[in-house]
């Protein structure tokens, strides 16, 4: 069944999909991941790449709107959203699922858009198969590069921790759906 969203929510919605687009960087901050990478491996971590489907549109959404934010606010100070988002190994949404994306972010920053999100990566294809990775952090979606922490896990992850970097790759303006890459380092030890 198709939800009928609130006059005010199309604004909330234009904001959050506005604050998806990558801010430009400094060549610094482009250069951070291949570093990360060359360090976690030297520390024994494992480098899982994917991309994250955050699909709005059409009639089998995978994040909605469960409380809408607080009256007035540019941040969307209040917004909470529940998402079960698709994690593939490609950007194309058609390229082979690895897992899916299970939790929430809520609008928790007064001063600009910034999201505390609480997700777990459960993996359902591949070597991690049958395990999870629990993601707790700040995710500011003005900001380029976005680094959350692994607070834990199962399976294959038991005792889990690190970090993930999430990455706009692209944004529909018309539909709302949008890429998103990440690079999760995580250890065990």
């Amino acid at each position: 069944m198709a939800s009928k969203l609130a006059p005010n929510s199309f604004i909330v919605v234009f904001f959050f999909l506005c604050s998806l687009i990558n801010v430009p960087s400094t060549k610094a901050q482009l250069e951070t991941l291949a570093p990360d990478q060359a360090k976690a491996e030297a520390a024994g971590m494992t480098h899982i790449h994917f991309f994250f489907h955050d699909i709005l549109s059409g009639k089998n959404p995978t994040a909605v709107t469960i409380i809408q934010p607080a009256s007035g606010s540019t941040t969307s100070f209040g917004l909470m959203n529940m998402m079960d988002d698709k994690l593939t190994e490609g950007p194309d949404p058609s390229s082979k699922e690895v897992g899916r994306a299970q939790g929430l972010y809520a609008a928790s920053c007064l001063g600009e858009i910034g999201f505390m999100q609480a997700m777990n990566l459960v993996f359902t294809d591949g070597a991690y198969n049958g395990s999870v990775i629990t993601v707790l952090g700040r995710n500011a979606p003005m900001h380029a590069t976005r680094e959350m922490s692994i607070v834990g896990g199962t399976g294959q992850f038991r005792f889990a921790r690190g970090y993930a970097i999430a990455k706009t790759q692209t944004l529909d303006y018309t539909t709302g759906d949008a890429t998103v890459e990440y690079n999760v380092y995580v250890t065990t030890h």
